[in-house]
């Protein structure tokens, strides 16, 4: 017999978004985690908001909206808002019931940037980190680190000298046409007018220079989860300078050994390594002027090759922070709200790594 079309919606509605989401998706073994980490970071959310006043939008629910635009690739916050509004599984994740109203893509914008002024991402991700180190899936010995370059949402005429000696645009003074043919640019000299934090910088000779940050991060080798990330200005040292401070948090009473590649093996930083008790494990670069500062007494362990081949595995942490988490090109201004959100984007990572570490055999 035909259905009929019946086209009314029914008045009332007696079903829960916990019900409406299967035992085995992948979020709730996610949302298992986060809540542990929100229950942890609870005494924190006090100290941060005032015991009188109206009340705003809970930390909790902004934070695993966050993780919902990264997990999804959302790229705005008010696409953000309209994809929980009608999704059961958005809003089961959030917390919201099906009749509760999703909030403005101001207000929620306004109340987030509440917790991008606290270290709340450092402490996420330090909780999620000791998750994985409770249930044994980390290393506390063998490390591996490098940067990569995160561009700036700034455009390269708003790159322009800091004396003010740029002349009058001639046309659109909304969006002039320049020509920077002949004309020698530098961050000594220049600066950005839209976000001054961010640097002119370049991957390698013959590229285009594009106004950066520079994202850094530490990963253990066992199972290749972040253990620490920082966004530091690009300024061509940024790479290994922050990995020196990264490491002196490492909490490790064994010799730890560090892998990187090529533009880590410099005198000072191998030199700066065994000074912390860090067993530098590099990649030689045999063009570097006086050869390498990596000789036999490291290459010939094995362990050295161990971390050579595992040190490729940071690439997939940036791969996935660039095209999932849509940090290819970063849609915060200033080095401080970049760092959190590059950070809080790395804890979900290593909660996606970990949902999938949960189903394989370890």
């Amino acid at each position: 017999m035909r259905g009929t079309d019946h086209q009314q919606s029914h008045m009332f509605s007696y079903l829960s978004p916990e019900e409406r989401v299967r035992k085995d998706h992948p979020l709730r073994a996610v949302r298992r985690m986060v809540d542990e980490v929100l229950r942890a970071l609870s005494p924190q959310f006090d100290r941060m908001y005032a015991s009188e006043g109206r009340p705003s939008i809970a930390p909790e629910k902004l934070l695993r909206a966050q993780l919902l635009q990264m997990l999804y690739s959302i790229r705005s916050e008010r696409l953000l808002m309209e994809e929980i509004d009608y999704s059961v599984l958005f809003r089961w994740f959030v917390g919201l019931n099906l009749d509760e109203e999703v909030w403005d893509a101001t207000t929620f914008t306004k109340n987030r940037d509440r917790l991008l002024e606290a270290e709340v991402a450092k402490l996420f991700l330090a909780e999620v980190v000791e998750q994985a180190r409770t249930r044994g899936l980390t290393s506390d010995e063998h490390f591996t680190v490098d940067g990569t370059l995160l561009e700036a949402w700034a455009g390269a005429k708003s790159f322009q000298r800091k004396d003010g000696g740029n002349p009058p645009p001639p046309d659109d003074s909304g969006n002039p046409t320049v020509n920077f043919r002949g004309e020698r640019r530098s961050n000594r000299t220049h600066e950005s007018k839209t976000d001054p934090d961010a640097k002119l910088a370049r991957k390698g000779d013959g590229k285009e220079a594009k106004l950066s940050y520079s994202g850094n991060l530490l990963v253990e080798n066992r199972n290749g989860l972040i253990v620490n990330a920082t966004v530091w200005e690009a300024n061509g040292t940024a790479e290994r300078d922050t990995a020196l401070l990264m490491l002196e948090q490492v909490p490790s009473t064994k010799q730890v050994t560090v892998g990187g590649d090529k533009g880590f093996d410099t005198a000072d930083f191998v030199a700066e390594c065994r000074h912390m008790q860090v067993t530098p494990h590099v990649a030689q670069n045999q063009t570097r002027r006086g050869g390498s500062a990596i000789d036999k007494r490291t290459t010939r362990h094995e362990a050295y090759g161990v971390s050579q081949r595992k040190r490729k595995r940071i690439e997939e942490c940036f791969g996935w922070l660039k095209t999932i988490a849509l940090l290819r090109k970063v849609r915060h201004r200033g080095i401080f709200k970049v760092d959190w959100v590059f950070t809080f984007a790395c804890a979900a990572y290593n909660l996606v790594r970990l949902r999938n570490l949960s189903v394989q055999p370890v």
